[in-house]
């Protein structure tokens, strides 16, 4: 019997084929041109009626192809994803010599990356020797047990600035940084949390009461990438981190960035209303939403129940205000 005999008629069956095949290429994540998926469909079609002798044998196949194409598309999602694996990787990208009118030292610069996943925030650290070994001596002190197999390059007294010696402590550094990080007593320590953003929150706290916003910004948005790839359970640093951007993009009059990260802030405090951040975040929120033509009207109604639950808000400092006199810990 002739394939064009067949009960479905000639077009209709060609066009499920080419939808069917298409889509399996589709979830694989191929791309096929316009112009060759019809081909590629008939050939599809045409391999299937080769194997069959009768009408019925090849709507039976055709079936079975159908029901398999959707058994393909399920098999490859499970295993699509099993297969992502999320980790971090640190990794030295740079390590360059640096002679100060006290010292001569190598600035190693690491970047954290996050494996498994399309990763464009940038977040980096740059320390010297020191700083690891600073590291190193207090998560000795206080995990004496967790530390007694992490392996840390030793000092040398001489030839620190070889590329030989600069290039077996920097994959040094990585495996240190892997490891440690790899314990979650330590990477929840503040010993740990200090070496890779604290310290840059406490120079951007500086540099915003300093009025250098710019230089704050840049400071806070890396500590912030640090933060959402190390420990995004860090609440407090969280919320610090995100109204400290909306304050500097507030100042630099980048009003629709303000009000998205003050959004974010408050989102982080969860309603939680006598959190001294809350009140102050609320205003904010709703001065910005006003600037930028966006509805504040949720964030007034909060306000408004804040006060009726009886908390000051009109004897709030600023948000700015919190932000530039509490000191940061």
């Amino acid at each position: 019997m002739q394939l064009w005999q067949m009960r479905t008629g000639p077009k209709q069956l060609l066009q499920t084929v080419t939808l069917n095949f298409y889509t399996v290429l589709r979830v694989m994540g191929l791309k096929v041109q316009e112009k060759w998926r019809k081909t590629i469909a008939t050939i599809h079609l045409m391999f299937f009626a080769s194997c069959c002798t009768k009408t019925e044998s090849l709507w039976g196949e055709f079936k079975h192809c159908n029901m398999l194409t959707k058994q393909l598309q399920e098999n490859w999602k499970k295993a699509r994803g099993k297969l992502i694996v999320e980790k971090l990787i640190f990794e030295v990208t740079s390590a360059d010599v640096v002679q100060d009118a006290a010292s001569k030292y190598v600035a190693y610069t690491i970047h954290v990356i996050k494996s498994g996943s399309f990763d464009d925030d940038k977040a980096l650290i740059i320390r010297r020797y020191t700083d690891f070994a600073k590291l190193n001596e207090t998560l000795h002190k206080h995990f004496r047990e967790d530390m007694s197999k992490v392996v840390f390059p030793k000092k040398k007294i001489r030839k620190n600035f070889t590329h030989e010696t600069i290039a077996k402590r920097s994959r040094a550094f990585e495996q240190y940084l892997q490891h440690i990080h790899s314990i979650v007593d330590i990477r929840r320590s503040k010993v740990f949390l200090e070496f890779f953003y604290l310290r840059d929150l406490k120079a951007g706290q500086g540099l915003l009461r300093g009025g250098m916003c710019e230089d704050a910004l840049e400071t806070l948005i890396n500590a912030l990438h640090l933060q959402k790839k190390l420990c995004s359970w860090d609440m407090e640093h969280l919320l610090f981190t995100l109204a400290s951007i909306s304050l500097c993009c507030h100042e630099l009059d980048r009003l629709e960035d303000a009000q998205a990260y003050c959004e974010r802030a408050l989102q982080t405090i969860d309603n939680q209303e006598n959190h001294p951040l809350f009140v102050p975040l609320l205003q904010s929120n709703i001065r910005l939403s006003w600037k930028i033509a966006k509805d504040k009207r949720q964030s007034e109604a909060k306000l408004q129940q804040v006060q009726e639950a009886g908390i000051d808000v009109l004897n709030q400092p600023s948000l700015k205000e919190h932000l530039i006199k509490e000191l940061f810990e």
